[in-house]
């Protein structure tokens, strides 16, 4: 069992210190969340909302995701990096392909890409992407990518990407994971058929389950049991060592957790240190006792 934490909703000046602090404590990763803006007028429904409008506010902070994996890597030893989720299909091929392949070498090869399709019209428009075919892009993305971050001469021929033969560098130096995140059995099928792993939201447990068994099922259809695959999610239950191992024996293989959610680390607000409590006693407590 992985654990993971993230940056969404955090001070982004914040990111840096609790990063050192979670590749001190021994947690394996971080991941982080993705916005460009929040427009004026927002138009498209939040999924998973009876009113349709997200639960953040609008001056809420999104950093760009791979500047700041960049500087938290540079602060952090052994800790990984991916997403819940990054927008890929907003952005262009290459602009995806330059920034992840720039993080991995920075970290080495300590980053993964979780990928989504995402739900807000107007960053597509504003960023003069199609938001109609965002699945069928992802869908011709993911192997682009891996064309092109294999080094050397490369070229990508698609239905929506035409790249011709051209050096993109640097390139990682080794494969990059890639991950997707969704809940519909097209994004779920997509995970099963074409990805390294799958990133989830935060579950009660009989709904982490069925998440994971329906990815069993369909990777056992693709003819693809057999390969390793991530399954990311946050659990809603209480944390605990048996929680967790629990959670490993079904078949999820990193959890997301945030320890000082509801925590007092001791600290001023607006001090960082104020996370070093929560983190190393969630540390101590639980994943000591799942490792050993």
């Amino acid at each position: 069992m992985q654990f993971w934490s993230g940056t969404a909703f955090m001070n982004t000046t914040d990111a840096l210190a609790v990063a050192r602090l979670l590749d001190e404590a021994g947690f394996d990763g971080m991941v982080t969340s993705d916005h460009m803006i929040y427009p004026r007028h927002l138009q498209s429904p939040y999924p998973d909302s009876t009113s349709g409008t997200p639960p953040w506010p609008p001056e809420t902070p999104w950093p760009d995701a791979w500047v700041l994996t960049g500087a938290m890597a540079a602060v952090t030893e052994r800790l990984r990096f991916s997403n819940a989720v990054y927008i890929a299909p907003a952005r262009p091929l290459l602009e995806v392909a330059k920034q992840i392949a720039t993080a991995s070498v920075i970290s080495g090869g300590r980053v993964s890409l979780a990928a989504g399709v995402g739900w807000m019209r107007e960053e597509y428009a504003l960023m003069g992407q199609d938001f109609g075919t965002r699945g069928k892009r992802l869908d011709e993305m993911i192997p682009a990518l891996r064309t092109l971050w294999q080094g050397g001469w490369v070229s990508w021929h698609g239905e929506y990407y035409q790249v011709p033969e051209m050096m993109i560098e640097p390139h990682p130096p080794g494969p990059v994971p890639i991950l997707v995140g969704g809940e519909s059995d097209t994004a779920l099928r997509r995970a099963a058929r074409m990805c390294d792993g799958w990133v989830g939201y935060a579950y009660r447990w009989d709904e982490a389950v069925g998440y994971a068994r329906r990815l069993t099922e369909l990777r056992r259809e693709y003819g693809r049991a057999d390969e390793p695959f991530e399954i990311l999610l946050a659990l809603m239950e209480p944390p605990s060592a048996e929680l967790y191992l629990r959670a490993e024996e079904a078949g999820i293989t990193s959890v997301m957790c945030a320890p000082w959610m509801g925590a007092d680390g001791g600290a001023a607000p607006g001090d960082p240190a104020r996370f070093r409590g929560p983190i190393e006693h969630f540390a101590e407590s639980v994943i000591a006792k799942v490792r050993a």
